[in-house]
């Protein structure tokens, strides 16, 4: 299933996850390693200063494995489905693992890139 998270960077946290994210070491040790740079790489901050992203997950509950390391950097605001959950060919069961190469979040995605500034260009400014 495909999530849009909306979370804000605690206070402090800024050039650790940034450094964790220029180590590739974000997410280390999770199943979803990989998915974590994706998605500060496609996240962007809103004018409120909230961070937001479209997160692949196959956990049971969203962001069950992600959580805990999402919560050292984010105080997750809000976690909601992407997408119509009965279309997701995973959750349906249709086609296991689906999320991976399906664009069922392209036209979200592209709304969520058009909005905001590139996080991780605010987060280097900072540097």
């Amino acid at each position: 299933m495909r999530y849009l998270v909306r979370a804000r960077l605690k206070s402090g946290c800024e050039l650790s996850l940034l450094d964790s994210i220029h180590n590739e070491t974000l997410g280390e040790g999770s199943v979803a390693e990989g998915e974590y740079l994706r998605n500060m790489n496609a996240a962007r901050r809103s004018a409120d200063n909230t961070v937001r992203w479209v997160e692949i997950c196959y956990c049971p509950t969203p962001l069950q494995e992600e959580r805990p390391y999402w919560e050292e950097y984010f105080d997750l605001i809000k976690v909601q489905d992407a997408h119509d959950r009965r279309k997701c060919r995973d959750q349906n069961g249709t086609e296991p693992w689906a999320c991976g190469n399906c664009d069922c979040t392209a036209r979200l995605e592209s709304k969520l890139k058009g909005s905001g500034t590139g996080f991780l260009d605010s987060l280097s400014t900072k540097k």
